[in-house]
């Protein structure tokens, strides 16, 4: 029986806004052809899908330029977030003397420092990834800072009380109990990521052959192209959800558990 609940919970999960979706399709698609609105000024889902068929030879391989970009900016904010914030719990001092450099990075807009980026970057692609980098960075860095400086005091002075040196420390305690502050930072991260890379290729005004999706927007709203704009629109939409989706699916794993934030309750 709560197998057969749980399955029926599942399922509803899934089809719930599957439905809603294709609601919001049927009511976009009837709008449209009540209206007589252009296509040049709002295309209906039939002609964006035509468009997203007729043109995946040049949409298919932006998407994979974007979704580059965003993973390995994501990766490397990962990494760099992850060892800053062990860097920085190391002493009140240090906390103090590098984090407001972080603060800084974090609240400048990235549209103004791009061009000092792309200046100095030796590529367009680097210039891209660095841009996608900074935004990500700063939310895994505070996320995680927070957890591991938010570890029991009793379990700390339990740890001391056993003679375990600070790595031990750092190992078996604080990074398990900063887990679930880095699988926030980790989903927020994520769709940062992929925000920045558009708006660094935005402000690149990168062309050609290796181009994301971004540049494929811009060249579609320049020829009032508007079904492959709503398409690339749709493939980033769609690429957000995925990172999403994968990245709440690791959080998930990583916490189902024992973390009271995937537990499910039983009452």
């Amino acid at each position: 029986m709560a197998t057969r609940n749980h399955m029926r919970e599942t399922a509803l999960q899934i089809l719930v806004p599957i439905a809603v979706v294709v609601v919001l399709v049927l009511v976009w698609h009837i709008g449209v052809a009540v209206s007589g609105v252009p296509q040049y000024i709002l295309p209906g889902p039939l002609a964006v899908a035509n468009s997203l068929y007729n043109d995946w030879p040049t949409l298919g391989p932006a998407l994979w330029v974007t979704t580059q970009i965003t993973l390995m900016s994501l990766g490397l904010a990962l990494v760099g977030g992850v060892g800053m914030a062990i860097f920085l719990v190391q002493g009140k001092w240090i906390e103090l003397a590098f984090y407001p450099i972080a603060v800084i990075l974090q609240v400048t807009p990235i549209v103004a420092i791009s061009p000092l980026i792309l200046i100095y970057a030796p590529t367009t692609q680097s210039a891209l990834l660095i841009c996608a980098f900074l935004v990500a960075f700063f939310p895994i860095l505070s996320n995680m800072v927070q957890g591991l400086k938010s570890v029991d005091h009793n379990l700390l002075n339990l740890f001391e009380l056993y003679g375990a040196s600070r790595w031990q420390t750092l190992i078996y305690l604080k990074l398990p109990a900063s887990l679930p502050y880095f699988m926030t930072g980790l989903r927020i991260g994520g769709g940062l990521a992929l925000i920045a890379a558009v708006v660094a290729e935005f402000a690149a005004g990168s062309a050609g052959a290796g181009s994301g999706l971004a540049f494929r927007l811009l060249e579609a709203q320049y020829r009032l192209n508007i079904p492959r704009l709503f398409a690339a629109l749709i493939l980033l939409s769609c690429l957000g959800v995925v990172i999403f989706a994968i990245t709440s699916f690791i959080s998930w794993l990583a916490l189902h558990r024992w973390h009271e934030s995937s537990i499910k309750r039983e009452n």
